[in-house]
């Protein structure tokens, strides 16, 4: 295995994160929950550096207390897929954006749909923060996480976005 991974017991449920000592490379939650021992990791010496920041980060995003992380990310995807995913890092913490917005900001105004597109083949939930995308009309749409999750993380955002750092 050429990177490492562990389970993180979330308020939203466990997630998965894999990484690498250069960065984050998943997000993800896991499809079996139930069956998942967060014991569960596999860490190479050469990453557990980044292990401890990664950790601490999402403990401090889910008590209110971080708005912007700075681990650093692999972004594993197409140019456009790319682009996509930076220009979400823009959303500020608390805020949301239409998948037109987001369209119209990287210079392809008629291309929400494939906003959309990018954000579903986004690795890195909750860093990169598609779940602060919602529909035309302010609905809010899919999530590889489910819709309950994404309403939570958009509360919880916005009960602490005053707040953090």
């Amino acid at each position: 295995m050429d990177y490492s991974y562990f389970h993180y017991p979330s308020p939203i449920g466990i997630l998965k994160i894999k990484f690498k000592k250069e960065g984050i490379i998943g997000i993800s939650f896991p499809a079996a929950e139930k069956n998942i021992n967060c014991k569960d990791e596999y860490l190479r010496d050469s990453d557990l550096f980044l292990y401890k920041e990664i950790f601490d980060e999402l403990n401090a995003y889910f008590l209110g207390r971080l708005r912007n992380f700075q681990v650093p990310l692999l972004l594993q995807g197409t140019e456009f897929q790319i682009k996509v995913w930076k220009e979400l890092l823009n959303i500020p913490y608390g805020e949301i954006a239409t998948y037109g917005d987001i369209a119209r900001a990287i210079g392809i105004p008629m291309g929400a749909r494939a906003v959309g597109n990018a954000n579903h083949n986004n690795r890195i939930a909750i860093i990169i923060p598609c779940h602060r995308v919602v529909g035309a009309n302010g609905c809010l749409t899919g999530y590889a996480g489910g819709l309950e999750r994404k309403k939570w993380l958009l509360a919880h955002e916005k009960k602490y976005r005053k707040g953090g750092i």
